[in-house]
């Protein structure tokens, strides 16, 4: 089992961040309850930092699950680009299809690697693969995102 660091928008993809964790083909850092995670905020940035940092350490890659709501927010972007300065592989899936614990799907969100300015005038997004699961429906997604998760995951880490 690929053993990856999640990073995603907690208030918003939660509910479909467990489903993917659940498919048992990736090992994720343990996802901390919203009073677990309202703990860590209040201790401060530089807790976060710790607490993200620690998270990540162990792990060769950091998949970003993409909501609508995922593109730059302050932490996902300290994510991303902490994996990035640590040689960490880093890919991105759109997960935006699967449905919440509402039952509801959302749209596509922007993609947060563009948000991620490099030295040489790029973005991540110039470096970093966004996949979006073929199909309309949650079900395919989700049945596109079990059958291949663990290959993107290769993918990454082979390029």
């Amino acid at each position: 089992m690929k053993r990856v660091f999640l990073s995603f928008h907690y208030a918003n993809d939660n509910w479909r961040v467990q489903q993917i964790k659940n498919m048992g083909r990736i090992e994720g850092q343990a996802i901390l309850s919203s009073n677990e995670w309202e703990q860590v905020q209040r201790q401060g940035d530089v807790t976060i930092k710790r607490w993200i940092n620690a998270q990540m350490n162990g792990r060769s890659c950091v998949v970003v699950l993409i909501g609508s709501g995922t593109a730059n927010r302050k932490w996902i972007n300290y994510e991303i680009a902490h994996a990035w300065e640590s040689g960490k592989y880093i890919i991105g899936l759109r997960i935006h299809k699967l449905k919440n614990l509402a039952g509801f799907s959302a749209p596509a969100g922007d993609n947060p690697f563009a948000y991620i300015k490099l030295n040489n005038g790029k973005t991540l997004a110039d470096y970093v693969s966004c996949i979006n699961p073929p199909g309309t429906s949650s079900t395919e997604a989700y049945a596109w995102i079990k059958d291949n998760i663990e290959a993107v995951v290769d993918k990454a880490v082979k390029k």
